[in-house]
């Protein structure tokens, strides 16, 4: 019971004390940093202020342009390119403009996983950053999945009950024995109910 207690509190407890120290940890799903770190692994990683906190080299966790799955790659470029609008009239994509005639420009990065031969196709706006990578935790991606999946809790939870139940059931037939072993006490539990059926009349 204490150990799948423990096991449970423990699985709880690590996300939120990355959280409270302003981190995140999130599992690695593919093999594309290798050997940095592999699937299975966990990253920690730190939200970043300002777009002057990334650095070529860096490793960073996005959501790619169209997508929703977060991607940990590394930087190999910053790039600032036009900032786009579609023409109402045309259609057309054109460069944005701002109130001096200056024309605007976004700040990019271009990335590209340690394994893989090539350059992610499209560049990232810093607005898609989850954030920099400050560790890589081995082998505790695989962990902190299966202990929040339903199979995990179950493993985690059911044991501990079932063994608070057998001991409840346990200690239940250990007073029933303990009474039919002790006359006294029958005679004393039949005086008991005499007196409060005299108590009922």
């Amino acid at each position: 019971m204490v150990i799948c207690g423990v096991a449970y509190a423990t699985s709880l407890a690590v996300p939120l004390w990355f959280q409270a120290h302003q981190q995140r940890i999130l599992v690695v799903t593919s093999g594309s940093m290798a050997p940095k770190f592999d699937a299975g692994d966990a990253v920690v990683l730190r939200a970043i202020s300002d777009e002057s906190d990334l650095k070529v080299g860096q490793v960073i966790s996005f959501w790619p342009m169209g997508s929703d799955e977060l991607v940990t790659h590394r930087i190999v470029a910053l790039r600032k390119l036009p900032d786009l609008r579609q023409d109402a009239a045309t259609g057309r994509m054109v460069q944005k403009v701002g109130p001096d005639g200056e024309r605007l420009t976004k700040s990019y990065v271009v990335t590209k996983g340690d394994a893989n031969a090539e350059a992610d196709v499209n560049a990232t706006p810093i607005g898609r950053i989850r954030g920099v990578q400050l560790a890589v935790h081995k082998g505790w991606g695989w962990v902190l999945q299966w202990a929040g999946s339903a199979q995990g809790r179950a493993v985690m939870l059911v044991p501990p009950l079932l063994a608070l139940a057998t001991l409840e059931l346990l200690a239940m037939g250990d007073a029933r024995r303990a009474r039919r072993d002790h006359p006294a006490s029958r005679r004393t539990d039949s005086a008991d109910r005499r007196v409060d059926e005299l108590l009922l009349d």
